[in-house]
């Protein structure tokens, strides 16, 4: 069982009670306990038998995830204490995700905290169903029954919002030993049963040894002539000589051996909890990530996915951005597809209207699709393969469980089209293509916004490419000099490059001066004709701001007669007539620019669920669920 709560609500002082009135302390650790203490002239605290890190003693809190076990009535208990303080958030969820059930410690001189709301939720999130509440510090309320009352109510009311049972809730103090294991007399009031009286009440979970057989691989070695599997059986049982099958690819082979060290420990069949390795009959190629299980009981395979997640990125998880996906030994890129509930973590209540992102410590609902198929469970029905974590740039950013599957179409059945559409390209990177074509000045700030606006769009998951003038300039049209005739086929060679991007599926950004009108609409011309979004983007800035500027000292080269017909000296510039996003960059800060060009930009080509289904892009998922 876990213990979670709010930090300073008595987590640790209760468990070390607990494990000191039950005598599960070894005499060593008490006498450290007590010299430690003794030394540093405090007050003897329970917690100094749970929190080993000096930092702990220190500050006098959980950091690390602490796993004891206790025996009491026959039955042996193993405890978790979680950390409470919101920066371990990510320890409590480690370790809860091992418990069969929680003991929810409220301080009751101070109630409900912030972090009992959020550890409620990911209790409810990770389908621990029973819940413990230890009303701790009751002294401080002076045992008062009206007090115990008050709170009840309010532990029922939090626990009923998440759909949790709240069957126990005891008023005990761990400091001083009140109602944990015999009836406190300050408590005569109190019908129901002391702290581990409750607990050896609490039901058993099911083992995982009758379960569906799943058996992720963690990593395939060579001994001799042998190809061995080797990971851990996560749950059922495998044993020689039977037909397994690996998921998501569907192959097949029998079980030759299994292998243990020493050799004659190597048994005949392995049950849940355990790491073993395995020897095939059929040498076949598979590799980390598949799951084994059986054919009768297989796990689901698919792409798309409806899913209860709790987010601890810095960042907002963002819609389309790219997330690595990680479940079991399985790995690959998740974008999020829709955010149909958004849970705040303070009231628990749902956000109205649904916000487009999910903010750190916030739960929600979604719809995501991995980049491949993968091989999982709903986590109502096997815990350990229905549960996963995103991943954004190598560091976990959230958690979630898999409540369905989406139905997707296989691959076996897609048919009649010899290439990718555009459609299945935006179904795939979650944002459509287009082309932006900035013009203006040398010096009004093109590349600098260009540049700036492809980082931009790269880390909300929209996939960017620039293409600026000087590169082209350097390669494609390296042949190309500057007179008016070699000025429009560079044009022409841009936008012919710009389109071919954009129908792989980027969104291209082109920084080119361009001076002439007729050229940035043959341009146009030339996206629009396949069907490629096409936007003309006006970066303004006078003569003497770009001369002033010459980032590129191309004003002196020219005032030294290095360059011939220099756009704006003696060569003319059309400003365009009608495009479609002015910028003042003599005017506004770049800030300012890149906040228009996004608020221009990410709307015409991120893909909401109504623009979706209006390109017909999406068999509505939401409707699945």
């Amino acid at each position: 069982m876990v213990f979670a709560g709010h930090v300073d609500h008595g987590k640790s002082t209760l468990i070390g009670r607990i494990l000191w009135d039950t005598d599960s302390v070894p005499k060593e650790k008490k006498e450290a306990a007590i010299a430690y203490c003794q030394k540093n002239r405090i007050e003897f605290e329970y917690a100094f038998l749970l929190d080993s890190l000096l930092e702990e003693r220190t500050q006098n809190i959980t950091i690390d995830v602490t796993e004891v076990n206790f025996f009491y009535g026959q039955r042996r208990f193993r405890i978790i204490d979680a950390p409470g303080h919101l920066e371990f958030l990510k320890n409590m969820i480690s370790g809860a995700t091992k418990a069969d059930a929680a003991v929810l410690v409220i301080d009751s001189s101070v109630g409900i905290g912030e972090q009992t709301k959020r550890h409620a939720m990911l209790l409810a999130l990770l389908g621990i169903k029973q819940i413990v509440v230890a009303l701790n510090k009751f002294d401080l309320v002076h045992y008062s029954p009206q007090a115990y009352k008050i709170l009840h109510n309010e532990c029922t009311q939090l626990l009923e919002k998440l759909e949790l049972p709240c069957n126990f809730v005891i008023p005990l103090s761990a400091k001083s030993g009140e109602n944990i294991i015999e009836r406190s007399m300050h408590l005569s009031w109190y019908e129901g049963k002391p702290l581990l009286e409750t607990l050896l009440g609490l039901d058993i979970s099911a083992s995982p040894e009758n379960s569906p057989l799943r058996f992720p691989i963690q990593d395939v070695f060579r001994f001799d002539e042998r190809r061995l599997l080797a990971g851990r059986i996560e749950s059922g049982k495998l044993q020689c000589g039977e037909l397994i099958t690996f998921y998501p690819s569907g192959k097949k082979s029998k079980v030759k051996a299994i292998h243990h060290w020493p050799p004659e420990s190597s048994p005949q069949v392995v049950l849940a909890g355990k790491s073993t390795a395995i020897q095939l009959e059929e040498e076949i190629f598979v590799e980390r990530g598949e799951i084994i299980a059986h054919e009768n009981t297989p796990p689901i395979v698919a792409t798309d996915f409806f899913a209860r997640i709790f987010w601890l990125g810095d960042q907002p998880l963002v819609l389309g951005a790219p997330y690595t996906f990680r479940l079991a030994t399985q790995q690959g890129i998740a974008r999020v597809l829709q955010i149909q509930r958004v849970i705040d973590a303070m009231t628990l209540e749902d956000l109205q209207p649904v916000p487009m992102e999910v903010k750190k410590n916030e739960t929600a609902e979604v719809i995501f699709r991995t980049s491949a198929p993968i091989a999982c469970d709903l986590f109502e029905n096997v815990q350990t393969t229905g549960r996963f974590v995103f991943a954004d740039q190598n560091r976990i950013a959230g958690g979630g469980i898999i409540l369905k599957a989406l139905p997707s179409k296989p691959v076996h059945e897609i048919k009649g089209r010899s290439r990718i559409s555009a459609a299945q390209r935006a179904k795939f990177l979650g944002h459509r293509s287009g082309v932006f074509w900035m013009t203006g000045l040398s010096g009004s700030g093109k590349t600098t916004l260009s540049n700036r606006l492809e980082q931009i769009l790269f880390h909300r998951g929209i996939l960017a490419y620039v293409i600026d003038g000087d590169e082209l300039r350097g390669g494609l049209s390296k042949d190309l000099g500057f007179d008016a005739q070699d000025r429009k086929e560079n044009i022409r060679r841009a936008a012919e490059t710009a389109k071919t991007l954009a129908k792989s599926g980027l969104v291209v950004i082109v920084a080119l001066i361009s001076p002439f009108e007729e050229d940035r609409k043959n341009a146009r011309s030339i996206c629009e004709k396949d069907g490629i979004l096409f936007k003309e983007i006006y970066v303004d800035a006078p003569i003497e701001i770009c001369k002033s500027r010459d980032p590129k000292f191309l004003y002196l080269k020219a005032s030294k007669g290095e360059i011939p017909k220099m756009t704006g000296l003696d060569s003319p510039y059309e400003p365009p007539s009608n495009c479609d996003l002015h910028l003042l960059t003599a005017q506004e800060s770049i800030e300012t620019c890149l906040e228009k060009l996004l608020d221009f930009i990410v709307p015409l080509v991120r893909i909401s669920p109504d623009k979706e289904r209006e390109l017909g892009l999406l068999e509505d998922p939401a409707a699945e669920i």
